[in-house]
């Protein structure tokens, strides 16, 4: 199968969830294609932005081009912010994504799903399993680590803000040197841009600081209880798992435990990468694309 491009063109779209907040999305590829739309789902503070390089590539491989939606969380990127921060929950996200897919009319996708999107992903087998095609968890499963958790959570407190981009890439740097050790300053900034937004002229976070509530009230001197039970709602999905080589959230005993409970699952282990594989590697693409390809 040929490459496709990492930087194509996308429609910057919204629809308007059931309490009113809009939400947005950016929509890639062929509208009514005969193949599997891709729904990309981010991290807990994260964006559409991140998945610009797959939702790229997934729609532009010539020959077997496909859409690709990927949606900003409530709070986050181009989406309202929630007057409500307990609205910052799994659940409500899992309802706007059912509500995303009722909006464009999308009875089947295949689901890429990083950190807190492969858990959203995990509670669709559970809420609509005949709307999963395939899944792919980007170093997440039903187990999750405190220890990561506690750092994501040092971070969003520290909610660090930059005067300029260079500034922002050297803050990003610092902080993830060792999760990303291959990066080059081009890269860190490419990644800045994704995380961060200009806002007053200052460089801040893209999302709602109020995210940092719910994380707040959880006690992380213990990992929270596994979703082993939704885990295998997935049982009949052809199902891929990254993860990345100095995770701190997913561990390798989880993977293997993984691979007992749904014996037909794929992983593959992303290198020079922590908490969570950044999917911009070609590699990475590649294996991503044969395998939507191969299950839907």
């Amino acid at each position: 199968m040929p490459d496709g491009s990492t930087d194509a063109p996308f429609e910057e779209r919204s629809f308007i969830a059931q309490d009113g907040l809009r939400l947005a999305f950016s929509d890639y590829g062929p509208r009514h294609g005969a193949r599997t739309p891709v729904l990309c789902l981010a991290g807990l503070t994260r964006n559409s932005r991140d998945f610009h390089e797959l939702a790229s590539f997934l729609s532009s491989i010539p020959g077997h081009e496909r859409r690709v939606i990927a949606l900003d969380y409530r709070g986050r990127g181009r989406s309202d912010h929630d007057r409500n921060w307990e609205n910052y929950s799994l659940a409500c996200e899992l309802a706007d994504v059912l509500d995303l897919l009722t909006t464009l009319a999308l009875e089947h996708v295949a689901v890429v799903g990083t950190s807190r999107g492969g858990l959203i992903g995990m509670l669709m087998g559970a809420a609509r399993p005949a709307s999963l095609r395939a899944v792919v968890l980007n170093d997440i499963g039903p187990q999750i680590e405190a220890q990561g958790l506690l750092r994501i959570r040092q971070y969003m407190r520290e909610r660090p803000v930059a005067r300029g981009w260079d500034e922002a890439a050297d803050a990003l740097r610092r902080m993830w040197e060792g999760l990303y050790p291959a990066l080059s300053d081009a890269e860190w900034h490419a990644l800045a841009r994704k995380i961060y937004r200009e806002e007053n002229g200052r460089i801040v976070p893209d999302y709602d600081p109020n995210l940092l509530k719910p994380l707040d009230k959880l006690d992380l001197s213990v990992s929270p209880p596994p979703i082993w039970a939704q885990f295998a709602s997935l049982a009949h999905v052809p199902l891929l798992v990254l993860r990345g080589q100095h995770s701190d959230i997913l561990t390798a005993e989880t993977v293997a435990e993984m691979h007992r409970c749904h014996p037909d699952l794929q992983s593959a282990t992303v290198p020079d990468s922590g908490h969570a594989p950044l999917l911009v590697e070609p590699p990475v693409l590649r294996r991503i694309a044969q395998f939507i390809e191969a299950s839907t």
